[in-house]
């Protein structure tokens, strides 16, 4: 019985490899905060999977308000921890895809919609200004074997207890030698897993089936027992 669900285990590993990995950035580009302005105590961004969302961290006691494409309210994030998002903003869509491919509703408001969606005083994101937008290469990367500078400084454009501040950060093409585990290793390991783990419980219910200890062919206990 553990066998067979172990076996099934491996097989959801399987299929849920390519979903895990298609919510990942692009392991070969490398986006880093370099600072954020005006330096505030307790507000920290930092970026996650590569090149893939924004976390910013918001204990400073002090109101911060995260700009969007179109430099409108995007983020609110209270000083006591309460985060709201605006509904009426263009990114609140274009974020949900990685090239912006999302449908915005026509004619949204210019009046924010505020949404509350946390109390934990931290929001994450995916921002296009820090990552690589084109369907190709970009036209700074000649040579894939060597680190490349993309955007040597992206903006995010925000606001602390009113006034106007930016989060700053660096863009790299670092290549193939960074990124880590190749998605065929994850299939192939993933593969060896589940017939590894049909040869084992064939060869254990054939065990259990098949021997006996000379009492009618009843099976032995111990067979009985390594079967589960």
């Amino acid at each position: 019985m553990r066998t067979l669900a172990c076996t099934v285990a491996a097989a959801a590993l399987l299929l849920a490899a390519p979903v895990a990995l298609a919510h990942q950035g692009n392991p070969n580009y490398r986006s880093v905060v370099k600072a954020i302005s005006p330096e505030t105590e307790g507000l920290t961004a930092e970026i996650l999977n590569f090149d893939d969302a924004v976390l910013l961290r918001n204990t400073s006691g002090k109101d911060v308000m995260v700009l969007d494409y179109n430099q409108q309210p995007y983020v609110d994030m209270k000083a006591d921890g309460t985060v709201l998002v605006n509904t009426n903003s263009e990114a609140y869509y274009l974020n949900e895809d990685r090239l912006g491919e999302t449908d915005v509703p026509k004619d949204l408001p210019a009046e924010p919609a505020w949404e509350e969606v946390s109390k934990s005083g931290r929001y994450e994101w995916h921002d296009h200004r820090m990552h690589w937008m084109g369907a190709g290469d970009p036209p700074q990367l000649k040579d894939k074997s060597q680190r490349t500078v993309i955007y040597d400084n992206w903006v995010i454009p925000i606001q602390v207890d009113g006034s106007p501040g930016e989060i700053t950060g660096t863009l790299t093409w670092v290549g193939k030698e960074d990124s880590g585990l190749p998605l065929g290793a994850i299939f192939a390991f993933a593969a060896l897993v589940i017939v590894l783990s049909v040869v084992v419980f064939l060869v254990r219910r054939r065990r259990a089936g098949g021997d006996d200890d000379g009492d009618g062919g009843a099976p032995r206990e111990k067979e009985v027992a390594e079967a589960w």
